[in-house]
């Protein structure tokens, strides 16, 4: 993927690392959304891939959309629809990746940032990390679905109404953030979590995440009934017919994604 501008991509084994790289502060350019967007839906259909990482260059995660380059996206009439339609695309990509999102939070993530956490599985933070939706401030209005995925109403409406940040030890404490670190260690943790998922089955993975996202906003009856059905097909594979004689023999199973 050498035409990337905005993006770098690294994989190691079998993680795929993503970096927004915009300098000075990573904000949300059309480029980089664009460029987001379509190396989630790649990585979502590269077999090689089981679990992502996705961070942040620099000392920000994402500061939000680019304000400065705004007047040169909007210039005629149906370039806000568009517009808006490709910002959407760009958290679902995340969100609907087949192979499971880790973000690493390394920073700030304002605005369009909150909205690519939410938009991922698991969320580990630096300790110089915050989620935050400072768009009261500058006029502007957005991220407040996303950010409800993971604060409470209260503390949604506190971000929403005053541009308040929430820190990297408080997402911890509020078990938004499933690790907060010191800043060089973040993408060590971020990593070793992220094999961990890497070694298991990937279609099962895969399967999992489907669920989870298919299911989050199903009654507790057609929920489990659907997560239920997903269990039985995934008792058919390959995959988990070598987890079961893996178990039997104390060795460690050998996934092959089918």
């Amino acid at each position: 993927m050498s035409d990337l501008k905005e993006i770098n991509l690294s994989i190691d084994g079998h993680v795929a690392i993503v970096t927004l790289n915009s300098p000075p502060v990573n904000a949300l350019t059309r480029t980089m959304g664009d460029e987001l967007t379509s190396v989630m839906d790649r990585l979502s259909e590269d077999a090689a891939v089981r679990a992502i990482v996705l961070t942040g260059a620099g000392h920000v995660f994402c500061a939000g959309a680019d304000l400065k380059g705004r007047d040169k996206v909007l210039r005629r009439p149906g370039d806000m629809p568009a517009h808006s339609r490709r910002t959407r695309e760009c958290f679902h990509a995340i969100r609907e990746c087949a192979k499971p999102v880790i973000a690493a939070i390394n920073g700030p993530a304002l605005g369009s940032g909150v909205g690519m956490a939410a938009s991922s599985d698991i969320l580990v933070a630096s300790e110089k990390a915050c989620l935050g939706l400072p768009e009261i401030n500058v006029g502007l209005m957005g991220g407040g679905r996303h950010a409800m995925r993971l604060f409470g109403h209260s503390l949604t409406r506190r971000m929403m109404l005053t541009g308040y940040r929430v820190p990297g030890p408080e997402l911890y404490r509020l078990g938004i953030a499933e690790y907060c670190t010191e800043p060089g260690k973040l993408m060590n943790v971020a990593l070793e979590l992220a094999r961990e998922i890497a070694a298991k089955s990937p279609i099962a993975s895969r399967l999992v995440k489907q669920t989870l996202n298919t299911i989050e906003d199903m009654s507790l009856r057609d929920g489990y009934r659907y997560e239920q059905e997903m269990t039985a097909f995934i008792a058919t594979t390959n995959d988990a017919k070598e987890a079961r004689l893996a178990f039997l023999e104390k060795r460690s199973p050998v996934f092959t994604g089918s």
